[in-house]
């Protein structure tokens, strides 16, 4: 008897594992091919994320933008000027980078001895609008272009600081 129990134990076994695989196949079936379809969807909604924060970018960019009447109408005194560079809190230079102007004409502009015109003028009437984290935005994305020399420019320059300062003579000392 005790042969007869485990055979039919191991049938029952068997039997069962078969049902379990013939259930179970074509569920695996479905389930590698939701698996792929779900790869396919994340490739998809990355890529759109990627285009729509492309797009916020170019959208978010501050820009420097007045009205012909607003340049107009705005009276622009030396005390404007570095007030509007204080509540800005910016610099001389950056509020230089920011209109493409240079350090020396800023100055002269808070001195009185000059006032700015054109697109400056236009430029200046614009940042009365921006607030203090467009400007910064404005500034990193005017500071970003600049490139550093190249290391085969600056051995050149070394090279001839170097065939410079040996064909030079040597100083004497008086006295």
């Amino acid at each position: 008897m005790p042969k007869m129990e485990g055979i039919i134990k191991s049938e029952i076994i068997r039997l069962a594992k078969r049902e379990v695989r013939s259930v179970f196949r074509p569920l695996r079936r479905e389930v590698r091919q939701m698996r792929i379809k779900l790869s396919g969807l994340a490739k998809g909604i990355a890529s759109l994320n990627r285009m729509t924060k492309e797009m916020h970018l170019e959208e978010a960019q501050p820009k420097l933008e007045a009205t012909p009447e607003e340049v107009k109408a705005s009276r622009l005194t030396p005390e404007r000027i570095r007030g509007l560079r204080k509540t800005l809190g910016i610099s001389m230079r950056e509020l230089g980078v920011l209109t493409g102007t240079s350090l020396s004409a800023i100055l002269s502009w808070e001195k009185g001895k000059f006032k700015p015109k054109g697109e400056k003028k236009t430029i200046l009437v614009a940042l009365r609008k921006v607030r203090k984290r467009e400007v910064r935005k404005l500034l990193e994305q005017k500071a970003a272009p600049r490139e550093e020399p190249k290391p085969k420019a600056r051995a050149k320059r070394r090279a001839r600081r170097m065939v410079s300062k040996r064909k030079r003579p040597a100083r004497r000392r008086k006295g």
